[in-house]
């Protein structure tokens, strides 16, 4: 009898139940991940890992280390490419209720933490590709519980993790240095500011800037690429959005349900008796918030922050249950959840066929805020960069096939953005295509090989800025794709002769970092 009684405790007890939620997520992933096609970004990355270094033009190297180890341990396929990312994922729900947990609560407020952190949308949809964006939420969440732990009074010495986590981060995504900011800021602004004066807070930073220090030097020698990008990302590129849209973006991006738990969260740091010697994440919360609305950050940028309001939400909203005696209330909440996530899984992950998502969309009504600007057709961006990028090769392939042998050994390929180029590297094999050139953001740095600009297949490039360079010029294609992005669909592709300089003359005038 004991032996089943404990057995059930292991089966039923507070981390089991996390863990079954944490695989809840990752079969989700496993089932649904390649139910489109790659990624504009994913060929990308696939193309760094290639050059492996210790940066790029627009991140740090770890993305590109990943892709290298994936493909040995697991291959190039969708589901290989994306399994590091569904386990991060699953991670990061099993990180959520365990903070829940280290707050303070019970069985019902880590599963409620859990299954809010399963059903945000943006969640679902950075975990769905590989990207820095599905680690960068894992270790956002690390670091947060961390924090936790020690504002809860145990060992100062976590500052020590707190650095090794942020390290990490950043040679994965630069954007922990915000929640750094964050926390920094948030010290000052309460009693916990003595922590300011620790000697494992300040070796804690030493070891993130010890374990960064060789992408920053890759910057630095690179005249700090990133900075060039993120400036003109902002003039050209991103879409201006004001603080109201900022702030619904949260709301629609976490869930419209989990709104009420990571306001409640929210009000647990920065009003709660009980939460006050927590505030400082409260507090960080607020500095980020502001620092995204001045710089007009994507409303995604704020995600990572959301794991530890939903953990401090869940906790209040047990508080308040018991406190009542509304366990009415605990299913309630649980369902309502769920039913909701059912509803908007279809916007994060590709559960349904292309077709009916079309549908489903028109029928709720609802689409994703624009993050960019451009044009957008019938599927949102994240969708829309999953199509025609084969089909993109094989017309090329088509067009180089049709030259004669001997402008076949010299002809270039140029490719007016990375997930192009990228597209053309990655499918390019399976139709004899060399490698694509670019002079978008890394491709820029890798040169234009051994190419001379004699002949040139370019795709992505307006006929008129080929006019300032090629005095012949024909179409040698079109393009079409029913479901990419506008700017992808309806493509020439040209054939340029008659140099009016070589290719490395031209190269400096190419570089495109946005």
């Amino acid at each position: 009898m004991t032996r089943k009684l404990l057995s059930g405790q292991v089966l039923l007890g507070g981390t089991a139940v996390l863990a079954y939620l944490g695989l809840v997520k990752l079969l989700l992933h496993f089932l649904f991940n390649g139910g489109y096609g790659y990624f504009r970004d994913e060929l990308y990355f696939l193309a760094c890992g290639e050059h492996l270094d210790w940066g790029y033009v627009d991140q740090p190297p770890l993305i590109a280390l990943l892709a290298v180890i994936t493909r040995a341990l697991l291959g190039d396929s969708l589901f290989a490419l994306r399994f590091f990312p569904a386990v991060a994922g699953a991670m990061t729900v099993l990180v959520t209720g365990l903070m829940a947990r280290e707050l303070g609560g019970g069985r019902f407020a880590q599963g409620l933490a859990a299954v809010s952190a399963i059903v945000a949308p943006a969640f679902l949809a950075l975990d769905s590709i590989f990207t820095m964006n599905a680690f960068e939420l894992l270790f956002w969440a690390l670091g947060a519980c961390v924090v936790v732990l020690i504002l809860k009074g145990e060992d100062p010495r976590l500052w020590l993790w707190f650095g090794l986590i942020a390290g990490i981060g950043l040679q994965n995504k630069l954007s922990i240095l915000f929640f750094g900011f964050g926390v920094v800021v948030a010290l000052l602004l309460t009693p916990n500011r003595k922590y300011l004066l620790s000697k494992w807070l300040w070796l804690g930073g030493l070891i993130a800037f010890v374990i960064s220090l060789p992408y920053f030097l890759w910057q630095f020698r690179y005249g700090w690429p990133m900075l060039e990008l993120l400036r003109r990302g902002q003039l050209y590129k991103n879409y201006p959005i004001s603080p109201l849209e900022f702030f619904s973006g949260q709301i629609i991006e976490i869930h419209p349900f989990n709104f009420p738990i990571w306001l409640a969260g929210l009000g647990f740091f920065l009003l709660c008796k009980e939460g006050r010697r927590y505030r400082v994440l409260g507090w960080a919360y607020v500095v980020m918030f502001v620092v995204f609305v001045v710089l007009k950050a994507k409303t995604y940028y704020l995600a990572p922050a959301y794991p530890m309001l939903l953990a401090a939400g869940a906790f209040a909203i047990e508080t308040i249950i018991h406190q009542h005696q509304w366990n009415w209330l605990k299913p309630v909440t649980i369902g309502s959840l769920v039913a909701g996530g059912i509803v908007t899984v279809p916007f994060s992950l590709p559960v349904l066929p292309v077709g009916t998502f079309i549908k489903y969309q028109d029928f709720v009504g609802v689409k994703p805020p624009p993050t960019e600007r451009h044009e957008f057709g019938r599927l949102p961006q994240l969708y829309a960069d999953m199509f025609g990028w084969e089909n993109m090769v094989a017309t090329v392939a088509k067009v180089y096939g049709s030259l004669p042998a001997e402008e076949r050994t010299k002809c270039a390929i140029f490719a007016g953005n990375y997930g192009e180029a990228g597209a053309i590297d990655f499918f390019g094999k399976k139709y004899g295509l060399p490698k694509a050139i670019s002079g978008h953001n890394n491709y820029w740095l890798w040169g234009p090989r051994e190419y001379s600009g004699e002949i040139v297949i370019a795709l992505g490039v307006s006929k008129e800025d080929l006019q300032e360079v090629y005095e012949q010029i024909e179409v040698g294609a079109a393009i079409v794709g029913a479901y990419a992005m506008p700017y992808e669909s309806d493509l020439p592709v040209f054939i340029c002769r008659k140099p009016k300089m070589s290719l490395q003359e031209l190269w400096p005038t190419t570089k495109n970092y946005i």
